[in-house]
């Protein structure tokens, strides 16, 4: 039986990635070797770092305008400590969306004042908050663009005269921005790009530089700058699996092109979910993220009943973060729209056994 893929992370990937990857495992490029034991410094493996790099500025369109995309380790979380010691001297100002939002900001006060522009804690993270003014004097300001826990994301960007820092973990890759508009870009490889282990981060090289604390070298973007993402052994398996994500993604038409299927998942199942009165929505339906839709059964001791049509049909990582709860349909790029079907049908079936 096919499974349908709905996992918050690691992500399902396209099959035809998986099967390049691992052949690659086997034997890389024909040389009768693994890419997992060859040098990083070897010519096969550089040329699918740059590709990997220079593939990333063109689907953000950004090429030849000033950025580096870098490939490092260490996640999201270690990037809430990298962006602050990179580019805090004095003050940041944080808009807290939720978990992710938090961590990022307990590490900033590590360098610096912090000032929440503005939070929806105040009602569990269900909303973006609005209506909030960017103070002047910022070293920067940073947002998380999808909050994968409570299904939340931002529609409008905020407007402000700091460099624009954004955690695009859950969402990068998606959707059409503007994405000359943010300065620095972070994501993890793991929630729409490629399998754990690699951290894309793309970044405006003007704003680096300008913090008068010494940077560790390993903490130093300017450092992996230097030497083309390659100062220290990289995830070579997540890499050379991103990229080709990034070429799949490039073969299919784009970020316009998979945009479209990603808005058609998200009506399907939303639609789903408002009608069907076994269900309700979790986060503000003007905020609703496309990639990660949160929703909760109206009746708990439906539960065991829904669990079981799940199974029964093949799907796969439904459950909801453990701090909300409820259920979390995760749609990345690389799930289909058969898959939201087949989940929109046992939704309807619940419907028909209440």
């Amino acid at each position: 039986m096919k499974k349908h893929n709905f996992s918050a992370g690691p992500c399902i990937l396209p099959k035809e990635v998986i099967i390049k990857a691992s052949e690659a495992v086997m034997d890389f490029n024909g040389s009768g070797l693994s890419l997992i034991e060859i040098s990083h410094r070897s010519k096969d493996f550089v040329a699918v770092m740059e590709n990997a790099r220079s593939l990333a500025l063109e689907l953000l369109d950004l090429k030849d305008k000033g950025y580096q995309a870098l490939f490092l380790q260490g996640g999201a979380s270690l990037e809430f400590l990298m962006v602050a010691n990179n580019l805090m001297e004095t003050k940041a100002g944080y808009i807290n969306t939720g978990t992710w939002s938090n961590k990022a900001i307990k590490e900033a006060k590590l360098y610096g004042e912090v000032i929440e522009v503005g939070s929806s804690k105040d009602e569990d993270y269900r909303y973006i908050p609005k209506g909030y003014s960017v103070p002047k004097g910022l070293d920067y300001l940073h947002i998380t663009s999808n909050n994968t826990i409570y299904g939340t994301q931002f529609k409008k960007f905020p407007v402000t005269d700091a460099p624009l820092v954004c955690d695009m973990s859950s969402d990068i890759f998606s959707r059409q921005l503007d994405f000359s508009k943010f300065d620095l870009i972070y994501a993890g490889a793991q929630k729409n790009m490629g399998p754990a282990g690699a951290t894309l981060v793309v970044v405006k090289e003007e704003i680096l530089g300008k913090v008068s604390r010494t940077i560790p070298s390993m903490l130093d973007y300017q450092v992996h700058i230097s030497k083309d993402s390659m100062f220290n052994t990289p995830s070579v398996f997540a890499v050379y699996t991103s990229m080709l994500t990034l070429e799949w993604l490039k073969n299919m038409g784009g970020i316009a092109a998979i945009e479209e299927i990603n808005e058609k998942k998200a009506r399907l199942l939303y639609s789903e979910i408002d009608l069907n009165p076994v269900f309700k929505g979790y986060a503000n339906t003007e905020d609703r993220s496309i990639m990660n839709a949160t929703f909760n059964l109206t009746d708990d001791n439906l539960k065991s009943t829904f669990d079981t049509l799940l199974k029964e049909a093949g799907i796969n990582g439904l459950n909801g973060h453990r701090s909300v709860g409820g259920y979390r349909a995760s749609m990345y790029n690389a799930l289909s729209l058969e898959s939201v079907g087949v989940l929109v049908d046992v939704m309807s079936e619940m419907e028909r056994k209440g």
